[in-house]
């Protein structure tokens, strides 16, 4: 459920700032009961503000133009307090989530001393082997227990020429030093840089040490739920709220707040679940309550990332939707736009069995020509893929699909968990083709929705920072369940 409706339980909303790697969104969220005589609560969205987000080329490398992606934040805050005012509703908080690893600097004056380094840029590359020559990659793994990419934090920062003086706040972080003058780093994203324990829960400051970086390189932690601080005057004036609205952590990685709203229940197995957050990437993994520090894990390049409420997000970060939006993007330069209903519509009347690729290479990361990208790899296997959109379509879909079970199947074994069903939250919820390919390979049920998954998680937990919510994971999820309509699709053989 969505949509502009007045909050019954005394006009209290929150903002969400949910930003991905092509888009952005504001996003008001309101908690309360169903209805008048319903004891039902349920939490809804309302969309105040979007905005495009893109890589853009500065400087020689591909860097964020984040002065126009916060002037765009800014925007999507005013149009909240309008939004909000209107109904007679204040903005209680502010949650901030973005993707993951990518950073900016900043100088003791609060200055942002360059455009942030996206992790598309190929820099970091070359700091992989100078980084394991000092830290065993095996090291690294048993303290972290973070999968190897080499764009991870630590890479990045390893290529960086002089720290000195500089913090280092990942995205989200940024936005809200920005918003509130306080420093911080949020623990979910900091569990995605390489230099953060997953035991302990801390920095793993003996690696920054190794690789020459002060250990005060990064603010201190602050966990979702807890407050980062109120909003600075002039911030406050420009964007009409109060001084006195509070800046809230929640799961500022991104899937960490969509994991938090993955609509799980004790009906469909409880704990038993795998979660797929479709969207540019696809995070593919199991919720748990320790990590998995193997060499087996290691060797199956599985990530074990912080979740809300000291969660273990184990997963892995795979290929996504990005094949298919860089391949529509080229089309569209060629002057063909087919829906993209239209297209997956094509691509479904095909017959299984055709060409796959494997949508977790390097080879596909950096944005160019992705379909004659996709006919190269398939050529390299010794088939060939007709230059045909439909026929691309389909080759991207079994191949998520192919990669969806594979990675479930190694997080079971890896894990010692059994999946009953998978979850699929995130833009790729909407892909019936996509969803049902998944159910046919992994041979499990798949539940699809809701689309605005990190949105509403990263509404619960300011919702349960300020007492509009309560309880655990479990009663975050159920209110999620209440409020949406979800679709299930289950096995059909046939179609293999």
């Amino acid at each position: 459920m969505s949509g502009n409706v007045s909050n019954v339980d005394g006009g209290t909303v929150f903002a969400a700032v949910d930003i991905g790697a092509s888009s952005g969104r504001v996003i008001l969220g309101r908690v309360h009961t169903a209805g008048t005589g319903s004891s039902e609560r349920i939490v809804e969205l309302e969309v105040v503000h979007r905005f495009p987000n893109a890589v853009v080329e500065i400087d020689g490398g591909l860097r964020w133009d984040f002065d126009a992606l916060f002037a765009e934040v800014l925007k999507g805050l005013a149009a909240a307090a309008t939004v909000a005012a209107a109904q007679g509703e204040q903005v209680a908080s502010i949650g901030i989530d973005t993707w993951a690893v990518d950073y900016g600097l900043v100088n003791k004056a609060g200055e942002l001393v360059a455009q942030p380094f996206s992790y598309r840029d190929d820099r970091s590359r070359a700091a992989v082997e100078p980084v394991h020559r000092k830290l065993d990659p095996a090291r690294l793994y048993g303290t972290t227990g973070l999968q190897f990419l080499q764009f991870n934090t630590i890479y990045q920062l390893a290529s960086e020429k002089n720290l000195d003086g500089l913090h280092a706040l990942l995205i989200p972080d940024l936005i809200a030093f920005l918003l509130t003058g306080q420093r911080r780093t949020e623990a979910t994203n900091a569990s995605t840089t390489g230099l953060f324990d997953a035991v302990a829960g801390e920095w793993a400051t003996e690696f920054l040490s190794a690789l020459g970086l002060r250990k005060d390189l990064f603010p201190p932690l602050i966990q979702p739920g807890e407050t980062v601080g109120t909003l600075l005057p002039e911030i406050a004036a420009q964007v009409g709220l109060r001084q006195d609205t509070r800046v809230v952590a929640v799961g500022s990685h991104d899937t960490a707040s969509a994991v938090a709203a993955v609509p799980a229940t004790a009906d469909d197995g409880g704990e038993n679940f795998a979660y797929i957050s479709s969207g540019t990437w696809s995070l593919v993994g199991l919720e748990l309550k320790h990590p998995v520090l193997t060499e087996a894990s290691r060797e199956a390049n599985f990530t074990n990332e912080r979740g809300v409420d000291g969660t273990i997000r184990y997963l892995r970060n795979m290929g996504g939707l990005w094949l298919l939006s860089e391949c529509q993007r080229t089309w569209a330069q060629e002057g063909f736009r087919p829906e993209l209903t239209a297209l997956l519509t094509a691509a479904a009347a095909l017959p299984p069995g055709g060409p796959q690729i494997n949508p977790d290479d390097s080879y596909f990361i950096a944005p160019d020509n992705m379909p004659e990208r996709i006919r190269a790899a398939v050529r390299r296997t010794g088939e060939i893929l007709p230059d045909d959109p439909a026929t691309i379509t389909r080759c991207i879909m079994d191949s998520l699909a192919a990669g969806y079970a594979r990675t479930i199947r190694d997080a079971e074994r890896l894990a010692d968990r059994t999946v009953d069903v998978v979850h699929v939250v995130g833009g790729g919820s909407q892909n019936r083709l996509l969803c049902q390919l998944t159910a046919d390979v992994t041979g499990k049920k798949v539940v699809a929705g809701p689309v605005e998954a990190t949105a509403l998680g990263n509404v619960l937990v300011q919702a349960r920072a300020a007492g509009a919510a309560s309880g655990g994971l479990a009663e975050l999820r159920a209110l999620v369940v209440q409020s949406h309509n979800l679709q299930v699709f289950v096995p059909e053989l046939s179609r293999l």
